[in-house]
């Protein structure tokens, strides 16, 4: 058996931590990567899940460690149990990430590190006394959620360990924001940008000032002096259109509109998510000049003993 040790994450190994993470993350989305500090500060909280991080009790990070490289690397939660925490959650430990190096001739025994290090995991949630255990693979990144696709040897590493998808699939999407299409002068629909709910809203309204439909774009994923990238992409957070307005490709009119936009912002890429169930929101999307970067599995959870 090839010698590996896992122990707790120490400040020395932060840069080697990025590193691995940032393969993971460029493995789904191009061109982005982030910062030692981003990766420190999501070991500590997570404030952009403004509904389950406070429901944390608990933070440990592991790592696996070979010839004094990390080769692999997660990050556990432990959910409280009171009142106040959703009932999914309660009294639930979690795998929020876990990323290892794939076997390499180079490191050739990778795997069996990152199976150590997933005995470790299982063993900490036994020791916390877990209702029940999932797995994500939440980096701290735009896009990174769930299991994708483009992790073969992380998705084989939770199904050999226990773990089973049970969640939802969503389709991920990018744009440049360049190949989406441009206002178009029209007699229809008048536009109006307001503070939306997941980020700068436009809506569609009639020519009474009833809304039609709108769309809502975040172009502020992260906190630019955490990321190495302060012009990082933006996504969709809402396109809603009214039943009525479908015939009227109020979407199209609605993405131009975000598009203009961000390209005064100065921003020039676009993500959206989709369901992967929801083949006619994937294909507006691809014909208005999306791609598709990978599908994402949602939501694992271990078959815990004798359950």
């Amino acid at each position: 058996m090839p010698a590996f040790t896992v122990r707790p994450f120490r400040r020395d190994d932060r840069d080697q931590l990025t590193d691995l993470v940032n393969a993971h993350v460029c493995a789904v989305v191009p061109g982005v990567s982030v910062s030692v500090n981003t990766v420190l500060s999501d070991l500590e909280r997570q404030p952009g899940e403004a509904i389950t991080d406070p429901w944390v009790g608990e933070r440990v990070t592991l790592v696996a460690e070979q010839r004094r490289a990390v080769v692999a690397a997660a990050h556990l939660l432990r959910y409280r149990d009171g009142e106040e925490v959703g009932e999914t959650y309660r009294d639930a430990g979690e795998i929020d990430w876990f990323v290892h190096w794939p076997p390499a001739s180079f490191r050739p025994h990778s795997e069996a590190a990152a199976d150590g290090l997933m005995a470790a995991c299982l063993a900490q949630f036994a020791r916390w006394g877990v209702r029940t255990r999932y797995a994500d693979g939440a980096l701290p990144a735009p896009a990174v959620y769930g299991l994708p696709r483009n992790w073969p040897h992380v998705r084989a590493l939770y199904e050999r360990s226990g773990f089973r998808h049970i969640g939802d699939t969503e389709a991920v999407l990018i744009a440049r924001v360049a190949d989406l299409p441009a206002p178009e002068p029209t007699a229809g629909p008048s536009f109006t940008r307001t503070v939306g709910e997941c980020g700068t809203r436009f809506t569609a309204c009639d020519g009474e000032g009833a809304p039609l439909g709108f769309i809502e774009v975040d172009t502020a994923l992260g906190r630019p002096e955490r990321h190495v990238r302060a012009t990082g992409p933006a996504d969709i957070g809402n396109l809603h259109v009214g039943p009525a307005s479908h015939a009227e490709d109020l979407e199209r009119h609605l993405l131009a509109q975000a598009a203009d936009w961000l390209r005064l912002c100065g921003v020039d890429r676009l993500l959206a998510y989709e369901s992967a169930d929801d083949e006619a929101a994937i294909g507006l999307l691809l014909g208005a000049g999306f791609r598709e970067l990978t599908r994402t599995d949602r939501r694992w959870q271990h078959q815990m003993p004798g359950r």
